[in-house]
């Protein structure tokens, strides 16, 4: 073996050169640093002329929940089902915690095997033909149908209730969903009164007949239609309802303002309480002092 060779010792010249090279490494990764930043930061922040996102919200307290309009109006039909059927606030919040896991809250037309709508129901396990499942109203009354034979279903931990009718592969994944489908519950079934509005941004026309179909198949007997004004020249169209409790009116005026997009709907008054649909932000409950009886639902398109 010959003897050992010297460690390599830097000479000025490649002492500078060493230099160089780490103070150029380091100016580009703070460059990318930079562009990276920049870059997030420009898609989580929308220019500041940009209206915000459609979207409907419960607010109760210091506690908010939120939905997209799309969103909003299952939410409504589930809660409204609900009130028709005579069912506490509370089977509203497992149903609302089972269609956040299953769908989004959303009517999809497809899911894992033959699943279907709001629920995920199959047709192959006997829960109805597919053109059934994709009619919300169906499909939420099914659920509701096997929410009712569960065991303690009104005191059960909400979580174990879904998975029993649901029979998922996930049983603990329904948890997540639970508190802010309770938010949603106590102001869609009216149990909060005036915790619900919505952002109303470039709507459909006025539909009238529309908002009253939907109103009847949801609530059905809950609510009831007591006088009915066209739209004419000098006034828009205003429907006024009769509910059945001051809660069933409160979860009827929260639907008709989660539809307005889709049914022109520009004003809500249950009761004194009147709400006005807004583009740009959420419209406060304002209190009219105007005698009218907590049962009376006004909506005005």
């Amino acid at each position: 073996m010959g003897p050992a060779r010297p460690a390599l010792a830097l000479t000025p010249r490649r002492r500078r050169g060493w230099l160089v090279a780490v103070g150029l490494a380091l100016v580009s990764a703070l460059v990318l640093i930079w562009l990276v930043a920049s870059r997030l930061g420009s898609e989580t922040e929308p220019p500041l002329s940009q209206p915000p996102a459609l979207f409907c919200r419960s607010i109760i307290g210091q506690q908010t929940a939120q939905l997209t309009p799309e969103q909003a109006a299952n939410a409504a039909l589930i809660a409204g089902v609900a009130t028709q059927r005579g069912l506490a606030p509370r089977a509203v919040s497992i149903a609302l915690t089972t269609a956040f896991q299953e769908s989004g809250i959303r009517n999809l037309d497809y899911g894992d095997l033959d699943s279907l709508g709001l629920f995920q129901q199959r047709p192959a396990a006997g829960w109805g033909t597919p053109e059934q499942i994709m009619d919300p109203i169906y499909s939420t009354n099914k659920f509701y149908d096997a929410m009712v034979r569960v065991p303690n279903w009104a005191d059960s931990d909400i979580g174990d209730v879904a998975q029993a009718v649901q029979i998922s592969a996930y049983p603990d994944y329904y948890d997540k969903h639970v508190a802010r489908a309770r938010l949603l519950a106590s102001a869609l079934s009216g149990q909060t009164a005036a915790a619900w509005s919505c952002l109303v941004r470039d709507p459909a026309p006025a539909d009238p007949a529309a908002l009253t179909h939907e109103l009847g198949r949801t609530y059905g007997g809950a609510l009831r239609l007591i006088e009915s004004t066209p739209a004419d020249s000098e006034r828009p169209a205003q429907l006024v309802f009769q509910a059945t409790s001051p809660e069933a009116a409160w979860s009827a005026g929260a639907f008709a303002q989660s539809w307005a997009m889709a049914t022109g709907v520009s004003r809500v008054q249950v009761g004194p309480m009147s709400w006005t649909a807004q583009p740009e932000s959420l419209a406060d409950w304002v209190d009219l002092a105007d005698g009218s009886a907590p049962t009376r639902l006004q909506v005005t398109l």
